[in-house]
């Protein structure tokens, strides 16, 4: 098993089912990645019992790294291959605020949103916690960097994989780990309202961001297959009654497709659905995808629906676009060699 599927404590569970003491666990976890030792013999302060346990039943490794695309704008897309062969994709963003790292947590998805390659490829499988945690690791020692922000906003669906999520966040944000606050880590969903709902239930301090794209439901029921399920009234519902249980405010992302959901009145109807709700809305620029016959909103028009917004008392935001000549950008991720 690789270690990297453990956390702190499931170790600690573990050391204690076999007599040791659970304080162990932060010892080794301390070992691994804050020292980054990857030999269990080396591990002075543990007992040498648990070390030859440590070196029977474990592995330390990393991802292999099948390729790696640099764009002009120095952004990063590693294509990272799984112990059992399966690949994903990682995107390494220098933001203004640091490093931050978009993360895969399926291998596919089947959500379908009718603009984004990801989709292309249904699901196989989840990416299990550790191979989340081994995609931070990978980047950081390829690139000889320390990742300070994380964005699970990669291919798949994170609540559909719900506890491996919430185990790579506990991991990564452990102070015997990697450390990245929770304030730095943002979860993106589709609209999974029973996920959002346990989502508000964890007492922690991460971001949340819905995928809205869409301000009625015959639009975004177009766009997107999920809101025949989950359609706007109820998934609005549960991310007030997430702001309400955590007093943190959420991201509804937007992107603007041409003759689609660019007009101002979209922008007019947009205003009027999230009036009141604290949250801002990230304009995100269309990336081109060859399957899809759509086209991203000209600029004159994507900062005339950002200024209409504004004038309408919704907070918003235009997120520049990054990797797009790498196939990197937003909705762009295939598994693509």
């Amino acid at each position: 098993m690789n270690f990297y599927e453990h956390t702190l404590e499931s170790l600690a569970d573990e050391f204690e089912s076999l007599g040791y003491k659970r304080f162990n666990a932060r010892q080794v976890f301390t070992w691994v990645y804050k020292k980054q030792m990857h030999d269990f013999s080396r591990m002075s302060d543990i007992p040498k019992p648990l070390r030859a346990y440590l070196d029977t039943h474990y592995t330390i490794e990393t991802l292999k790294v099948a390729s790696r695309h640099e764009s002009r704008d120095g952004t990063v897309k590693y294509l990272l291959e799984l112990d059992d062969g399966e690949r994903i994709e990682a995107v390494l963003m220098h933001q203004d605020y640091g490093l931050s790292l978009c993360v895969t947590s399926q291998v596919g998805c089947s959500f379908g949103c009718r603009f984004c390659a990801s989709g292309l490829k249904k699901k196989s499988r989840d990416v299990s916690s550790g191979e989340m945690v081994r995609q931070v690791l990978t980047v950081e020692a390829e690139e000889d960097v320390r990742i300070t922000h994380v964005v699970v906003m990669g291919t798949g669906e994170p609540f559909d994989n719900y506890d491996a999520l919430m185990d790579f966040i506990d991991t990564i944000n452990s102070p015997y780990a990697l450390e990245i606050g929770a304030r730095k880590i943002t979860v993106s969903t589709v609209g999974v309202v029973p996920g959002i709902e346990r989502f508000a239930e964890e007492d922690k301090q991460v971001n949340l961001a819905i995928s809205l794209h869409a301000p009625n439901d015959t639009l975004r029921s177009r766009l997107m297959p999920i809101n025949e399920v989950y359609p706007l009234k109820p998934l609005l519902e549960s991310v007030k009654r997430y702001i309400e249980k955590t007093n943190r405010r959420v991201t509804f992302e937007y992107l603007l497709i041409e003759d689609v959901n660019d007009s101002l009145s979209h922008a007019d109807e947009l205003s009027d659905l999230l009036r009141g709700i604290n949250c801002y809305v990230n304009l995100i620029p269309f990336n081109a995808v060859e399957e899809f016959n759509i086209k991203g909103s000209k600029d004159n028009q994507h900062r005339a629906f950002y200024d209409r917004l504004l004038k309408r008392g919704i907070r918003a935001t235009s997120r520049r676009e990054k990797g797009a000549d790498i196939d990197a950008a937003c909705g762009q991720l295939r598994t693509k060699s």
